[in-house]
């Protein structure tokens, strides 16, 4: 098994989520995050003045899935959340040794 970790621009969240189950992705973990790469934040103007932010929204998207989906998850990924432009995140891929389904105690690829 696999654990995909995506972090990606917020705007393209239903657009991934949308590829992503047309593969055959039953679920995932969403979160709203701030953080900073090559861009080093941004400027907003707020009320007329402008600032600059040290972080920058993304959102990051966990998904754990079978070793051999793991190929397809992440080309999906990357074709839809590319924009082109700077700041379009990054994708990690993850070796899992066990998973656990709590409510029935399955486990491993039953478990996803």
């Amino acid at each position: 098994m696999k654990l995909i970790i995506a972090i990606i621009k917020p705007f393209k969240l239903d657009e991934v989520r949308e590829a992503l189950s047309s593969i055959g992705v039953q679920g995932m973990t969403v979160s709203e995050v701030r953080g900073f790469g090559r861009q080093k934040g941004q400027t907003e103007i707020y009320r007329g003045a402008e600032y600059v932010t040290n972080m920058v929204p993304k959102v990051r998207i966990e998904i754990v899935v079978a070793a051999d989906l793991a190929g397809r998850v992440v080309e999906t990924i990357e074709q839809t959340a590319k924009t082109g432009s700077i700041g379009d995140g990054k994708l990690f891929v993850l070796d899992v040794e066990q998973a656990l389904r709590i409510r029935t105690g399955e486990t491993d690829h039953d478990a996803l």
